[in-house]
């Protein structure tokens, strides 16, 4: 007798389909816990956005805590294109005066001859170049009496060779030297001339020239006489009067004049400029306002995630969720809360925060604008501690206390999402065990159902062979 190859041939039977059929309903269990744990991988997804909407609100309430974040100051002139100045940290609030009467300059040479131009040869040889600083005799114009090289700087000596003498190329050379001066050149009616400047500004960064072979007509040292060079410009410090003190510098920016103050000095001055040193208000209701956001942000997410559409008959993924009600409800107590550290102010209602029906808080910014301008009282109502009644301390205080605590390994937000995730790979276990049973079950359905269809296809032959012999005895009959 043949063999059946293919289950329900020999029986007529359409196994295929009735295996199928009862492996489905064996997976019927499976397919409940896929759903359930897709819900729990959900409901951890929406936890992780309200773990780092949390971060954001803490971190907020952070900088409100920061003593620094309340010490800012702003720092304006009166007189912005003789005097700029910018505020930095230490700043003492209060008015400064500036007088400038002179600024600080380069010592800047020109050369007496003119050129015909750039690539006209001007002769080799080799250009010493000192920094330091020149004495004089005080006089008008000045006589040149000493010089004095300047601390830790080294002469540098430029040598000039054939194919780097022309001005064009002793210009490059200076300038590619290091020498703490840049040449240029400069094109007038009369043809082109080499002009040199020191680099920085200051009395200390002025320099003389030593020219050797075919360079003599470049030198410069006014002590012995030698002024090939004309010198347009003298080095020169700043000088001004801070408040009535006389003050030398050799840039225009002064830095160490007054602690926390970028003085920029940028023309001279008939009428002392005005600085004013005020409290940063603008930093600080930016805070504020930062604050506000990062707790509408979280008290939004929330709402939507717990709130229950009766229209559309849907609800958000943790709608019922006992950890984001909780955090919600304790999130707006605080909020709503008051706290007696900052006298006449106890609500954040009275600065402009004002609670919606909604959870949001809605900002005033006439009422904020108005307590900005206590600012004492306005730090105490957020970063305020009290070491006795920690309901009483100020709302960023708690604010940042209460997410710490939630954020934390054992907090309710951290607690929560290992749960959820212990959950979720239990059942991915289950699942998996649960697969291997079904597959062990659909193996032993069709082992049955193959014999079965052996059997079955065993006696259809034999009752075919049976009909066919009786059908030849009625014939020999």
């Amino acid at each position: 007798m043949a063999s059946i190859s293919s289950a329900g041939i020999g029986s007529g039977l359409n196994v295929e389909d009735l295996v199928s059929k009862l492996v489905a309903a064996e997976r019927t269990p499976i397919t409940q816990l896929s759903t359930r744990t897709d819900g729990l991988k959900t409901e951890l997804s929406v936890f992780g956005k309200v773990q780092s909407a949390l971060a954001t609100l803490r971190d907020a309430a952070s900088k409100l805590n920061n003593p620094s974040s309340w010490a800012g100051t702003l720092a304006t002139s009166n007189n912005p294109t003789a005097v700029s100045v910018s505020a930095g940290s230490g700043a003492a609030i209060g008015s400064v005066a500036v007088s400038v009467s002179k600024l600080a300059q380069s010592q800047t040479l020109v050369s007496g001859t003119p050129y015909a131009g750039s690539t006209t040869t001007v002769g080799q040889g080799s250009l010493t170049i000192t920094l330091g600083k020149w004495a004089t005799d005080g006089a008008d114009p000045p006589t040149y009496t000493g010089f004095t090289d300047k601390a830790g700087a080294t002469p540098i000596t430029i040598n000039i060779g054939a194919g780097q003498d022309t001005l064009a190329g002793i210009r490059d050379a200076i300038n590619a030297s290091g020498a703490g001066v840049t040449a240029s050149i400069v094109n007038d009616s009369t043809g082109a001339r080499l002009t040199l400047r020191s680099t920085e500004t200051g009395e200390t960064n002025a320099f003389r020239i030593e020219g050797t072979g075919g360079l003599t007509s470049l030198s410069y040292d006014p002590r012995v006489g030698v002024t090939s060079l004309i010198q347009t410009l003298p080095a020169q410090n700043a000088r001004a009067l801070i408040n009535g003190i006389d003050v030398s510098s050799e840039s225009n920016t002064l830095k160490q004049a007054i602690d926390g103050l970028n003085i920029t000095l940028l023309n001279t001055t008939t009428v002392p400029a005005s600085i004013a040193v005020t409290q940063d208000k603008d930093s600080i209701k930016k805070l504020i306002t930062d604050f506000t956001a990062a707790y509408n942000a979280v008290n939004s997410l929330l709402r939507e995630q717990t709130k229950y559409d009766a229209g559309s008959k849907t609800a958000g993924a943790l709608q019922g969720d006992s950890t984001a009600i909780g955090l919600q409800a304790q999130l707006r107590s605080i909020i709503g809360g008051t706290t007696t550290f900052a006298g006449s102010i106890g609500r954040l209602a009275q600065i402009g925060l004002e609670p919606g029906t909604d959870g949001n808080l809605t900002t005033s910014d006439t009422k904020l604008t108005t307590a900005l301008s206590d600012l004492d009282s306005l730090k105490k109502l957020f970063m305020g501690l009290d070491s006795t009644d920690s309901a009483n301390s100020g709302f960023a205080q708690r604010i940042r206390s209460y997410v710490d605590g939630a954020l934390s390994t054992e907090g309710r937000v951290s607690s929560k999402q290992a749960g959820l995730q212990k959950q979720i790979d239990s059942n991915n276990k289950r699942m998996d065990q649960m697969e291997d049973r079904v597959a062990l079950t659909e193996k032993r359905l069709r082992a049955r159902y193959t014999a079965l269809d052996t059997q079955m296809a065993q006696l259809n032959g034999l009752s075919n062979y049976i009909t066919q012999q009786l059908a030849n005895l009625n014939l020999n009959k």
